[in-house]
């Protein structure tokens, strides 16, 4: 039988892996154009989307957890006028998922209780909580990407 940190580690994995597959269904399929248009008058493109999902990873878990040196700019993650290639964007996400998921492998079974501490983030105050808040978050998003992605490619199915 498996110990709670060892569970913890191996659901944490899964879950992210699953949010990851997820955002690259709904995603993979849009055009550049798709990507970075916002079909409403509110909300965000997916690009946009994209960008804040991976600056929220390699903030809370990457610099505050890993220590990666991250500086976030979350202002910018919405109002970027820069329209990136889609291609980079998504490389950028999938090393934001990677480095989420090789920090989960490095936890030791008393590391997901050690304390916890990052700006905009006062319910986080162990490092499991901002696992499973940053699971949440990404997934939450997930939800949006599902919506624009039907939304942006309802016209063009046959």
């Amino acid at each position: 039988m498996a110990d709670l940190p060892s569970t913890v580690s191996s659901d944490f994995l899964s879950y992210y892996r699953y949010i990851a597959e997820h955002v690259h269904k709904w995603v993979d399929p849009l055009t550049q154009e798709q990507f970075w248009h916002n079909p409403f008058s509110y909300g965000n493109s997916v690009g946009h989307l994209i960008l804040h999902m991976t600056g929220n990873l390699n903030y809370y878990i990457g610099a505050s957890v890993a220590g990666t040196g991250y500086l976030r700019n979350r202002d910018r993650e919405f109002t970027e006028t820069e329209k990136s290639d889609k291609t980079k964007v998504m490389q950028a996400f999938d090393q934001a998922m990677a480095m989420v998921l090789a920090t989960i492998k490095k936890q030791k079974p008393e590391d997901w209780m050690a304390a916890y501490s990052a700006e905009r983030e006062p319910e986080a105050r162990e490092r499991f909580m901002i696992f499973l808040r940053c699971a949440g978050h990404a997934y939450h998003h997930v939800g949006q990407l599902i919506f624009l992605s039907k939304e942006l490619t309802r016209n063009t199915d046959p």
